[in-house]
C-alpha cells in the first residue's frame, strides 16, 4: 500500500533552499521502482520522477515546478506532497510502464489483497461478484479513465430492466444487489485513491445508488402452512424442518450441531460458529426442548446432532429439492427456500410478544437493529407500548402540571 513519505531535505521550501543547485535531482523512493526527484536551479526548482523500466532502464521527466518562491496550487506548482501524489499519477497511466495503465481490474487486485491481509469474511463474497460482475465490463478500463456516466450506466446494466410480469419486489432485489456490487467497487477505487493511484475519487464519489430498495418484505410461513410443511416432511428432513423452527437457525448451523450442544438443563442449544463468527446459546421453548431431548437421547456428544438418511452431514444445497417437494406436497405456493423457515421461526416469536431484543440474540444478530429492521412491523404491542411510553412523556397536560409542581416547589 503506498504511503506518504517524508524527507527533511525535500519537505519545505526553507529545507530546499539550503541545498546546493546541481544537475542531478535528490531522489527520494517513493514506491517500489517510483523515485520523486527535486532539481535545483538559479531561480527555484523542479521535481522530476523516475521510473524503472526493467532491464537496468529508467524513465525521467519533469512533473511541475516546486514551490520555492510560489504558493503550491497542485497543478503547475507542487508542494512535496502533491508530487509525490502527481508522480504516483504520472507512473500509473505511463504506457511504457511494464504494467501499463492502472486498470479497475488492478485496483481489484490490490483491494482483495488487503482483505485477504485482514482476514476479512467478506472476500469469498466479494471477489465472487466482481469476477462476475464488475470485471466483464469494467476491468480493463483505466481507474483514470472512468467517469461518473460511465459508472452510472454500467449500474443501470447491472439491474437491468423490469421485464413484462416481473413484481416490485424482483425489481428491488435486481436493484439492491447491484448496489451491494457498487459498495465493492466503490471500496476498491477508495484504496486506489488513498494509495495515489487516481487523481479525483468525484467520478464514483458523486454516483448514486439506487434508492430504498434495502428494505425487503419478508416472507414466512403461516401457523397452518408451518403445521402442513412439517406433515409433508420426510424422515430426517422433518427433523431438520423442526430444529430450524424451534431454534431460528440458519441452515449451515443446524448441519454443524453436535447433540453435546443441547443443554437438557438450561433447554438451549449452543451454536459455536456462526456467520457473525460470534459464539451464542439458542433459547428454546418447552415444546423444542421436548424435541431436541428426543432427539439426542442416548447419543454421544460427538456426533452429528442432524443427518441426512445415508448418516452424512447435511451440505450446501443437499435439502433444495426436498424443501420444493415439502412445499408441493403441502400446497405452498411459491415454493419456498430453506431460510424461509429462519424468518419464519423468528416472525412467530415477536408476533407471540418476544422482546426484539431477545429474538435477536436467538437469531445471532449483534444488535438489535437488523432485527427491528425486518420483524418490528409484526410487534403491534411493542410499538403501541413504545408509542405509549413516548406519549406519557410528552403529553401536554402531564408537562404542564409537572412545570407548576416544579414552580410551587422552588416558592417553597
Amino acid at each position: 500500500m503506498s504511503k506518504t513519505v517524508r524527507e527533511r531535505k525535500l519537505d519545505s521550501p526553507a529545507a530546499r533552499a539550503k541545498l546546493k543547485a546541481s544537475g542531478k535531482p535528490y531522489w527520494r523512493a517513493i514506491d517500489t521502482g517510483l523515485h520523486l526527484g527535486y532539481r535545483k536551479g538559479l531561480n527555484g526548482g523542479k521535481w522530476v520522477l523516475r521510473r524503472y523500466l526493467g532491464k537496468e532502464t529508467y524513465h525521467v521527466e519533469t512533473i511541475g515546478a516546486a514551490d520555492d518562491h510560489s504558493t503550491a496550487n497542485g497543478v503547475e506548482t507542487l508542494d512535496f506532497f502533491q508530487a509525490q501524489r502527481k508522480a504516483r499519477e504520472v507512473a500509473a497511466l505511463a504506457p511504457e510502464s511494464p504494467h501499463g495503465p492502472f486498470t479497475v481490474a488492478a485496483a481489484m487486485d490490490s483491494y482483495f489483497a488487503r482483505l485477504e491481509l485482514e482476514g476479512s469474511k467478506s472476500l469469498v463474497d466479494a471477489r465472487g461478484r466482481a469476477a462476475l460482475h464488475i470485471l466483464p465490463t469494467l476491468g480493463n478500463v483505466p481507474v483514470a479513465g472512468l467517469t461518473r456516466d460511465t459508472i452510472s450506466i454500467w449500474l443501470t446494466g447491472l439491474a437491468g430492466k423490469a421485464k413484462d410480469g416481473q413484481d416490485g419486489d424482483a425489481v428491488r432485489q435486481h436493484r439492491a444487489s447491484a448496489n451491494r456490487v457498487l459498495t465493492i467497487l466503490r471500496a476498491a477505487l477508495n484504496q486506489a485513491f488513498r494509495d495515489g493511484k487516481a487523481a479525483s475519487d468525484v467520478p464514483w464519489r458523486t454516483v448514486q445508488p439506487f434508492r430504498e430498495v434495502d428494505s425487503p418484505r419478508l416472507r414466512y410461513f403461516t401457523k397452518d402452512e408451518v403445521r402442513r410443511l412439517i406433515n409433508a416432511a420426510q424422515g430426517n428432513f422433518r427433523d431438520l424442518v423442526k430444529a430450524a423452527l424451534f431454534t431460528g437457525c440458519r441452515y449451515g448451523e443446524l448441519g454443524r450441531l453436535r447433540a453435546g450442544d443441547f443443554n437438557p438443563d438450561s433447554g438451549t442449544v449452543f451454536v459455536g460458529q456462526s456467520k457473525s463468527g460470534k459464539a451464542r446459546h439458542v433459547v428454546l421453548t418447552d415444546e423444542g426442548r421436548k424435541f431436541f431431548e428426543a432427539l439426542t437421547v442416548g447419543q454421544p456428544g460427538d456426533v452429528l446432532m442432524l443427518t441426512r438418511a445415508s448418516g452424512e452431514p447435511w451440505g450446501p444445497s443437499n435439502c433444495t429439492l426436498l424443501m420444493v417437494e415439502a412445499c408441493r406436497a403441502a400446497s405452498i405456493t411459491p415454493a419456498a427456500g430453506f431460510h424461509i423457515i429462519r424468518h419464519t421461526a423468528a416472525s412467530h416469536m415477536v408476533m407471540a410478544g418476544v422482546p426484539l431484543n431477545v429474538v435477536a440474540h436467538n437469531l445471532g444478530h449483534a444488535d438489535t437493529r437488523m432485527t427491528e429492521r425486518h420483524y418490528s412491523h409484526l410487534a403491534p404491542s411493542y410499538i403501541a407500548e413504545t408509542i405509549r411510553k413516548l406519549r406519557r412523556n410528552t403529553d401536554p397536560a402531564k408537562s404542564r402540571t409537572s412545570f407548576r409542581s416544579g414552580a410551587r416547589d422552588e416558592r417553597r
